[in-house]
């Protein structure tokens, strides 16, 4: 049996279980407009989670009376990388799992945590964070788990 493709099949089921989870993850979310969930993995294990919400100690209400995200509302990406500060975990060379494609500021944030793959679910409008991260040589996959 050729191992190579056997070990591809083996990462997309796991990517596809991670994603699966990083989706139920972002359930715990209390935005209206858009829900996402994000995990770090590494050495098969989960360090590290988040979803998009408030601050610590802030009201658990995303959006204002208009229906648009307020500027002080945290991606998930972002929330799982900062648990990692707080963790004795490294992320580097982990890989991330989140539902929604990384904004270009998520981006950035992953590349100066060493995270190494991002697995995402959904595209996003804009691609400048996906471009980021593999202009910065990170491995970008797409897994449509729907």
């Amino acid at each position: 049996m050729d191992t190579d493709l056997d070990n591809k099949n083996k990462q997309r089921e796991l990517d596809t279980r991670y994603i699966r989870m990083a989706s139920i993850w972002s359930e715990n979310s209390y935005c209206i407009r858009r829900k996402v969930g994000a995990l770090i993995v590494k050495d098969k294990m989960i360090i590290s989670d988040g979803y998009n919400g408030t601050p610590s100690g802030f009201e658990n209400i995303c959006e204002d009376d208009n229906n648009t995200t307020k500027p002080y509302v945290l991606h998930a990406e972002a929330n799982a990388i900062t648990k990692i500060a707080c963790s004795n975990n490294s992320s580097d060379g982990a890989t991330m799992y989140v539902t929604a494609a990384p904004c270009i500021e998520c981006a950035k944030l992953i590349i100066q945590a060493g995270i190494k793959r991002v697995v995402y679910s959904e595209s996003y409008r804009l691609d400048d964070g996906i471009q980021l991260l593999k202009r910065a040589n990170i491995e970008v996959v797409f897994i449509d788990h729907k």
